[in-house]
């Protein structure tokens, strides 16, 4: 743990990938720092630098290293600032967790560990995963000792497509009746809980009433987890 200059926490956040969840995220992060009054006053607040990248969407099955690129390269600026931690606002990325953590010092939160401890905390046996192609077929929230559901190949293709569309502003509430309809389904089926297994995903079914793992609000908690420790 570094030591703070001034008692400031400085949070580096990737995002961008898209940029309205990672919007969702700063705003659902401040909200709930106020909620659970740790701000006296503006000055209680962490700095926050947001690298907001134009990335390639990770939303096919095959990820190149040129793909990645763009990732190493902002993760490496906010390594520049000094920061004390990352987020990054993505949850295919986290595929990639052990390359980009060799490629930078300052520590990364860990999205799979951290979604790990909720269903755990939660006592939840069974999930739908719902995500990206690539977050889905490598099991990025495959555990073993809880049971998991996926959507099938037709079903992944209609949430790729709902992702893409959506992320550029495409029909947005005809994504969402989509991603809706394919979680439902499972629902029956018999299962706990649903993994929003990509920030467009939490963006997108944030107000429906679903059993759902939003992981921007998993991203928000473990920062002001971090947050509380730096502070102490």
């Amino acid at each position: 743990m570094r030591k703070l200059v001034g008692g400031i926490c400085k949070i580096g956040v990737l995002g961008g990938i898209g940029p309205e969840s990672t919007g969702e995220f700063y705003i659902k992060l401040i909200y709930e720092l106020q909620k659970r009054k740790l701000i006296k006053s503006n000055k209680n607040y962490p700095q926050i630098i947001i690298n907001s990248i134009p990335a390639p969407e990770l939303i096919h099955e095959k990820i190149s290293d040129k793909e990645l690129h763009p990732y190493i390269n902002g993760l490496k600026e906010l390594d520049k600032f000094g920061v004390d931690f990352i987020v990054i606002v993505c949850n295919t990325a986290h595929l990639y967790y052990g390359k980009f953590q060799k490629e930078i010092n300052t520590p990364i939160l860990d999205l799979r560990k951290e979604v790990y401890e909720v269903l755990k905390s939660r006592g939840i046996k069974s999930v739908l995963v719902v995500g990206t192609k690539n977050t889905i077929k490598k099991g990025l929230y495959r555990f073993k000792d809880i049971k998991t559901f996926e959507p099938d190949e037709r079903e992944m293709k209609v949430l790729t497509n709902a992702i893409f569309n959506f992320n550029r502003g495409f029909k947005k509430y005809q994504q969402v009746q989509k991603v809706r309809e394919i979680c439902k389904k499972y629902l029956i089926k018999g299962v706990e809980a649903i993994i929003l297994g990509c920030t467009e995903l939490a963006v997108m079914l944030d107000k429906e009433k679903l059993p759902t793992i939003n992981t921007i609000d998993v991203l928000v908690e473990a920062v002001i987890r971090k947050f509380r420790s730096f502070c102490s």
